[in-house]
């Protein structure tokens, strides 16, 4: 098997060469149903199995995001699952965040064993907010999440009821994103017959944020906004996956634009492992579109469960190693 490995020179790993590809796959492929590029799990596989820890896997992080999301992105426009005020109004707060993230993770956060604690802290916030929503609390009062829910389980029962032969589940296709209103204030939108609404301001500064912190960690942040669009704003995961990893792929742009043209900080080199970067894209832009394709299949409890508690148990994991 030694004709399979290969050596990468900008980050120092030696590994199969099917190993990226395949990894990027799989998280991908059910990272993407929740609008999150899967980016803030390859990491931590980048920095545990691989060891990769200079400043350059965050900016490798990005290509990644960069190769792998326009699949997904390319699904959910066509299915018309794509909210696009909420989509630009991602965009335009993340994008100067991603600049202050870069200083962040340069001059604070250089050192591996600091990162991966400030890796734990964002990875324990995603999966903590993903099962909570599960609990019973966080379900009482949400009409308009049940009803869709309800809609759904109930279009899978006539669709197996219809199709005996053949397991068939999911949502119809004039489930589309209908924009009602669109101001500096408020944006409304229908989907499947239920109204969501959401503040202009409040979603900008959430926006603005969440690009700091995916500037630093090297994800472009929709693994945190996805569940925060859905815990605090109450959207619907349908309609929040599709904005979430566009915003993802633009601030990623911007954020591997920035991490190579700046000069090396300290010593470290900052710019990406583009041969790295590149492999795990090409696994991640499959799985991302099978993902995004299979999403309408899957039920948003099964959703937030599985990557809630993925990300709460690779949290943990590294938090205990801080402090061993």
């Amino acid at each position: 098997m030694e004709f399979l490995e290969v050596s990468f020179p900008v980050s120092g790993v030696k590994t199969w060469v099917f190993v990226p590809p395949f990894v990027a796959f799989i998280v991908s492929l059910f990272t993407s149903m929740g609008g999150v590029s899967g980016a803030f799990l390859l990491l931590p596989f980048q920095v545990s199995v691989l060891n990769f820890t200079s400043p350059s896997v965050s900016a490798t992080n990005f290509v990644y995001n960069i190769i792998a999301i326009p699949s997904g992105v390319y699904r959910y426009v066509r299915e018309g699952r794509m909210a696009w005020p909420l989509t630009w109004v991602v965009i335009i707060g993340s994008l100067p965040g991603v600049f202050l993230g870069y200083y962040l993770r340069v001059l604070y956060l250089p050192d591996p064993r600091r990162f991966k604690f400030f890796v734990g802290l964002v990875l324990l916030y995603i999966g903590g907010r993903l099962i909570y929503e599960l609990t019973p609390k966080a379900k009482r009062g949400r009409s308009q999440m049940k009803i869709l829910e309800e809609k759904f389980q109930e279009h899978a029962r006539r669709l197996k009821e219809a199709h005996a032969t053949r397991i068939s589940a999911g949502l119809p296709r004039d489930a589309v994103v209908k924009t009602l209103k669109c101001t500096p204030k408020t944006v409304v939108y229908e989907f499947w017959g239920q109204r969501f609404s959401f503040s202009t301001p409040g979603m900008f500064l959430l926006a603005f944020l969440v690009g700091i912190i995916g500037g630093t960690y090297g994800i472009g942040g929709g693994a945190i906004i996805a569940p925060f669009c859905m815990a605090v704003f109450q959207l619907p995961v349908y309609t929040v996956a599709g904005a979430a990893l566009m915003g993802t792929f633009l601030t990623s742009i911007a954020g591997v634009t920035f991490y190579s043209l700046m000069p090396a900080a300290g010593g470290l080199s900052t710019s990406p492992d583009w041969a790295l970067g590149f492999l795990f894209g090409i696994g991640g832009a499959l799985g991302m579109y099978c993902g995004a394709r299979l999403q309408r299949f899957v039920p948003q409890g099964i959703i937030k469960g599985i990557l809630g508690l993925l990300i709460v148990s690779l949290a943990a994991r590294y938090m205990v190693q801080f402090f061993q």
